[in-house]
């Protein structure tokens, strides 16, 4: 888009093509808002079709899990349609990444093929198997939506340089994760889970540098939160002492290390900026931001 055409663009469109690291933080939030409100009106209208077992059968999961993601996912793509962003989320990115961050993708495949592999499948539902699975492509839709996909275009549109869009960018998706202590979780478990998720998106930001495309961190974060919860019973939680995983999970749980490991190495590593006037349009800032 050249600059001319960018000044022709509605008021709300030119609010939004000039990106900043606090339009970020806001849509985040008014994602997270939106998906609080759904999940409490889907809950008030269809909470007596779920399970106390929310993973026991299909319904209950798709109900509990993916409905108020999916509603969200569609409102972030009705966001993305006003802007006319549609294209441009899901094109080519305009940066692509180095040859070692393959090796940081193909660990955290191999973690999850190793997680799907130990899973006990006798203990679940066979409908809840493909319902969690269901649900695992729609959070990972629209969580990168939100995060590698909004966030990081804004933020590249705010002039940062591509550590810092991949330093925020995951610190979003981190904090997107401290709901967690309104359904009474103890601060400690919610810390540790927002830390954990900060790192977790440090790796999904380098799948989408290295991959040049949104859809390989939908998809990379589509298969690991269903093995996850396939292998414990439960995401963010503890362990379902009833199951009884396979002889490879104790390789497999040391996912979570593996990836704060590969978390630090990125951060040492990423390097990179886009030039906003080649493509987006934008004059580069006054003073080069970080």
């Amino acid at each position: 888009m050249t600059h001319q055409q960018l000044e022709s663009r509605s008021a709300w469109g030119r609010f939004w093509d000039r990106g900043g690291w606090w339009k970020a933080l806001v849509l985040a939030a008014v994602y997270w808002g939106l998906y609080e409100l759904a999940g409490l009106a889907i809950g008030a209208l269809f909470g007596h079709l779920v399970d106390e077992n929310v993973y026991a059968n299909a319904q209950s999961v798709l109900i509990t899990l993916a409905a108020p993601i999916v509603v969200a996912g569609l409102l972030l793509l009705l966001f993305a349609w006003s802007l006319g962003w549609l294209k441009e989320l899901f094109g080519r990115q305009p940066i692509r990444g180095s040859w070692w961050m393959w090796a940081i993708v193909i660990v955290l495949v191999i973690f999850n093929i190793l997680r799907f592999v130990s899973v006990d499948y006798a203990a679940w539902d066979a409908g809840a198997v493909v319902a969690v699975l269901v649900a695992g492509l729609c959070i990972g839709f629209t969580e990168e939506l939100a995060t590698r996909g909004f966030a990081v275009d804004l933020l590249r549109r705010g002039g940062y340089g591509e550590r810092s869009v991949m330093l925020l960018s995951s610190l979003i998706f981190g904090l997107l994760h401290s709901g967690n202590i309104l359904s009474g979780q103890p601060p400690l478990v919610v810390a540790l889970t927002v830390g954990y998720a900060f790192a977790f998106g440090v790796i999904m930001y380098v799948t989408l540098r290295v991959t040049g495309n949104l859809i390989w961190p939908i998809l990379l974060h589509a298969s690991t939160d269903p093995s996850l919860i396939l292998l414990s019973g439960g995401i963010d939680t503890a362990a379902d002492s009833s199951l009884h995983p396979g002889p490879l999970v104790g390789i497999a749980n040391l996912e979570n290390g593996a990836v704060v490991v590969m978390a630090v190495i990125a951060i040492i590593f990423v390097r990179g900026r886009i030039d906003r006037t080649d493509v987006y349009g934008l004059r580069e800032p006054e003073r080069a931001l970080a």
